[in-house]
């Protein structure tokens, strides 16, 4: 047992018989206890199965891919409707609501997933990119210019377009065109020092 899932079960006196008995459905399973976004997580192959958390009138299972499981018996909800597509959760409301072989068998299925390689990917091409002019129109007038920048990905494009356009006047965005020209060329995004492009 993690001794900080048990600090957390700990703090959450209300429920913490039910997440005792959610926790203790994980004890046999292939799947490695740990702590992630502040709540409980259990991990199969480096992969995030289900996470476990309490809430002021329920408590409940996160699947991580629980949209590809099957569900037979409808035991689950959207929390985030229109946020995630891949993530659902199990909610109870009290402790004789907890089926723990039921609930095994869902957490069974959730690992077969992960070695079948199913996975429901975020699609992160959804925010639109909006080219500001001063970049357009070097984009336009230079060739190599041109060939770098579409070779970013997307969010990478981003930053550099929202670079330019959130400043207000115009001789600071085409200031900050020109400090961005040579780091384009040279294939660096915005943000290289911080993380990959």
């Amino acid at each position: 047992m993690n001794p900080k899932v048990a600090e957390y079960i700990r703090k959450k006196e209300n429920w913490r018989k039910e997440l005792e008995t959610l926790q203790a459905v994980f004890s046999d399973l292939p799947v490695e206890e740990t702590i992630k976004w502040g709540a409980p997580t259990y991990v199969y192959n480096g992969k995030n199965i289900v996470g476990l958390a309490a809430f002021k009138n329920y408590c409940g299972l996160w699947f991580f891919q629980g949209a590809l499981l099957k569900d037979k018996h409808k035991v689950f909800v959207n929390a985030q409707e229109g946020k995630t597509k891949a993530m659902l959760q199990w909610r109870f409301y009290s402790l004789e609501e907890i089926d723990k072989n039921l609930i095994k068998e869902y957490v069974l299925e959730a690992i077969e997933n992960v070695k079948l390689g199913k996975e429901i990917k975020p699609d992160r091409t959804k925010k639109e990119l909006i080219i500001p002019v001063e970049l357009q129109q070097e984009i336009n007038n230079n060739k190599e210019f041109k060939k770098k920048f579409e070779a970013f990905s997307n969010s990478c494009k981003r930053e550099y377009a929202n670079y330019i356009s959130d400043a207000k006047r115009e001789e600071t965005r085409l200031r900050r065109l020109q400090k961005i020209i040579p780091m384009v060329l040279s294939g660096a995004g915005l943000h290289d020092k911080y993380k990959n492009c």
